[in-house]
């Protein structure tokens, strides 16, 4: 991993050789006006998605990663709920999966792509889910967002609720991997929960705007690289994303038909704390690092954060915290 144009490397063991994987994450804008078909819509972000995708390819990229509901706009802030459903799709069978795992195989790569899914299965219902594909062109898996936004524009329980596929760990030919879907990331625990099952590195596809929690950005998922001792990266589109109707939010504020600027600025962290430069702010981007797992280890063995962690201890509290007739832990000055 390259900080400030120096390779910051670990060290060299004894007992393992390196565990060389080089990362990709996407930043992107939509391709045309959502006032489009959705089908072409759609394929306009497939093909302008395609060329940046074969760029991460022909540079060797092991793990590729896009952004959050990365074939679609961002239509969730309308609580429309047609035509922006049409956009729903199989996990396994959607468009977006069969685009991909052309490239998966083509590449030899795992591709984690967050999705609007349809689960036809269970009624048809809707789940904001990212799907991983992997270097076979084969889906082993999916994680389903477990923390849903209700804040101002953000209100995403119009379409789906918090996931129930717990935190998965993917294991992967290029190592073990997680995906903390966007508003997850301002939940510890959420980040805990990926790192107790053996999380390396943690994907955070993301869609956020600036002016709402941007301060935010550039902090949280460096901090939960250093509190798990993993690698973190941190997705977020870019462009601001016109919609045919006014909407509103009951926040106060008068009907309007776009709800800010997607600020970009993906990053990657390591165990260490160390991290990349941000892609733009306004531009699409592809980042690519090249990371040596063995610093996962290598930093619990330093700093010891989860040797010294209380597991125990945590959910008694929070079993306790749990219960309706739960009393904080204070000591009242008498």
């Amino acid at each position: 991993m390259k900080i400030n144009g120096k390779d910051r490397k670990p060290k060299k063991e004894e007992t393992r050789t390196p565990r060389i994987v080089r990362v990709g994450v996407i930043q992107h804008s939509i391709a045309i006006s959502t006032d489009k078909p959705i089908t072409e819509q759609r394929q306009g972000i497939f093909e302008k998605i395609r060329y940046i995708i074969e760029t991460a390819g022909d540079e060797g990229v092991n793990i590729l990663c896009l952004q959050e509901a990365w074939s679609m706009p961002f239509a969730f802030c309308t609580r429309e709920k047609q035509p922006w459903c049409e956009f729903a799709e199989s996990v396994h069978n959607g468009p977006s999966s069969q685009f991909l795992k052309e490239f998966a195989t083509k590449y030899g790569m795992v591709i984690i792509s967050p999705i609007l899914e349809r689960d036809e299965t269970h009624g048809d219902t809707i789940w904001n889910t990212a799907v991983v594909i992997n270097e076979l062109g084969n889906v082993i898996g999916k994680h389903r967002k477990n923390h849903i936004p209700r804040v101002g524009d953000f209100n995403e329980s119009t379409y789906y609720f918090e996931g129930n596929t717990g935190h998965p760990v993917f294991e992967t030919k290029f190592g073990k991997i997680a995906i903390n879907i966007c508003y997850g990331r301002h939940h510890p625990l959420n980040w805990l929960m990926f790192g107790i099952n053996g999380a390396e590195i943690v994907f955070n596809p993301s869609a956020t705007v600036a002016g709402l929690s941007e301060h935010l950005w550039g902090v949280e998922a460096r901090n939960a690289a250093i509190a798990n001792s993993y690698f973190t990266c941190a997705i977020n589109r870019v462009g601001t994303e016109i919609f045919p109707n006014e909407f509103t939010s009951g926040d106060g504020k008068s009907a309007h038909r776009e709800f800010g600027h997607f600020y970009g600025s993906s990053y990657i962290t390591a165990p260490d704390g160390t991290r990349t430069p941000g892609l733009s702010r306004i531009r699409d981007g592809l980042l690519i690092a090249q990371l040596d797992l063995n610093l996962c280890r290598q930093i619990k063995d330093k700093w010891g954060f989860t040797m010294t962690q209380r597991l125990n201890l945590y959910a008694e509290s929070l079993n306790n915290a749990g219960k309706h007739d739960f009393q904080p832990q204070i000591v009242k000055n008498n």
